[in-house]
């Protein structure tokens, strides 16, 4: 695990979260709240963060790379019954990923949770990253200039 002092340069732009991807989890949001943030905007700079009118100034960024088994153990429940989660679900088919965790402060999304979309992604290639909000899991595309 590497502590970085600004977003890495290949997550810096804008994207658009263009889908909910199907997962076995079990999740704190509804239908309604998952679908209110498809087609939101998350803008990432080298010095902050933005989703919507949330902006994140100087946070404290970390970069790790998963294997698919550690993100499977530290994502899913030890219950077969509970949530399952693995990176072929969210169509990843490399054995590890570059992950990006961005601390900041709780945010008031819902009642539900204090994490902001986009918070902690996974790079699943140039011009698409998956993240989770409340263990729903969501991929956004980079939107060109």
């Amino acid at each position: 695990m590497l502590a970085a002092q600004n977003i890495p340069q290949e997550l810096v732009g804008k994207w658009v979260i263009q889908r909910e991807l199907p997962t076995r989890t079990i999740s704190c949001w509804g239908e309604k709240e998952a679908k209110a943030i498809i087609g939101t905007e998350i803008e990432y700079a080298a010095d902050s963060f933005r989703w919507k009118d949330i902006v994140v100034k100087h946070p404290t960024v970390t970069v790790a790379v998963v294997s698919a088994e550690q993100f499977r153990r530290e994502n899913s429940s030890p219950s077969v019954n509970g949530s399952q989660v693995s990176f072929r679900q969210l169509g990843i088919d490399a054995p590890e990923m570059k992950q990006v965790s961005i601390n900041h402060e709780p945010a008031e999304i819902t009642g539900a949770t204090t994490e902001i979309p986009g918070d902690e992604v996974l790079l699943k290639n140039r011009n698409a990253i998956v993240f989770s909000v409340c263990n729903v899991y969501f991929e956004a595309k980079r939107l060109r200039p």
